[in-house]
């Protein structure tokens, strides 16, 4: 049988305890969120597969600054056309660590062979995004050289307004869009987006924009898809299941004995 992806991309989660990672996992593998989860111990883990490159990332407007050409363009064949509408599959092993204090000599050896990261911060708690700082010096430290990191400012239905109000009850975010994003300029990171693991907003988003820019790097032949420290794998590296997740450090151990992941995923 035909495997459903066409590459496996290592993803990890990152940011203080409380923000929610464990939440956006389950919530972009499971379709639900759980209002009460047990503090992560180490790291837990969950898979999806999701769509890369055109005509998906056309559709979503990932990754694709609109430019209009001085000429128009030639008009593709039909061969071609049937080429550039293949749509291709990644398959994301996801990798949600623990934020506390205590468990960071654990969870930084899993920031190895990632070749994604969300870096997630509560937008009602700013001490959490003031710590950003800390934990993108952690993984550039760690990780592999250029991984693909974006900013995720999660809770986001617990702020009714974009702009922070002592005023207004409803809205309690401490952190404002463009904070978030000057933040992301300064430091040398992609992309910013809001998210709410509760009602499911902009979840699939986060992890989409990861995932397609991993995509343009496998496109532009910055990875070695043979070498495990680059956190990506090509066709033959193994079976998979669409829909598993699997939480728990025992249960990742296992699951990458089962696919056959190897070290990188």
């Amino acid at each position: 049988m035909t495997q459903p992806w066409d590459y496996i991309a290592k993803i990890v989660s990152l940011g203080d305890s409380g923000c929610g990672k464990s939440s956006l996992t389950i919530r972009l593998c499971e379709g639900r969120f759980s209002p009460h989860h047990d503090v992560t111990i180490g790291v837990e883990f969950g898979s999806r597969i999701v769509p890369v490159g055109p005509p998906a990332s056309l559709a979503l407007n990932i990754n694709n600054p609109s430019k209009t050409p001085a000429t128009p363009p030639a008009q593709p064949s039909k061969q071609q056309q049937q080429q550039q509408q293949q749509q291709k599959h990644m398959k994301l092993s996801l990798w949600d660590t623990a934020g506390q204090e205590t468990y960071k000599s654990i969870t930084r050896s899993y920031f190895r062979g990632a070749s994604g990261a969300l870096l997630v911060f509560d937008i009602t708690r700013r001490n959490t995004f003031l710590s950003a700082t800390s934990w993108l010096n952690d993984l550039r430290q760690i990780a592999e050289e250029g991984i693909v990191v974006v900013l995720v400012g999660n809770k986001s239905d617990l702020a009714s307004a974009s702009t922070v109000s002592d005023s207004n009850e409803e809205n309690r975010r401490q952190v404002t869009r463009e904070e978030a994003e000057a933040w992301c300029k300064a430091n040398g990171v992609m992309q910013y987006v809001e998210t709410s693991a509760k009602s499911g907003e902009g979840v699939e988003r986060a992890f989409l924009e990861v995932a397609e820019r991993i995509y343009q790097n496998i496109e532009a032949g910055k990875y070695d898809l043979n070498d495990r420290r680059s956190g990506v794998k090509g066709p033959g590296a193994g079976g998979g299941n669409r829909n598993a997740v699997k939480l728990g450090m025992n249960d990742a151990a296992r699951g990458k004995k089962q696919q056959g992941w190897g070290g990188c995923c």
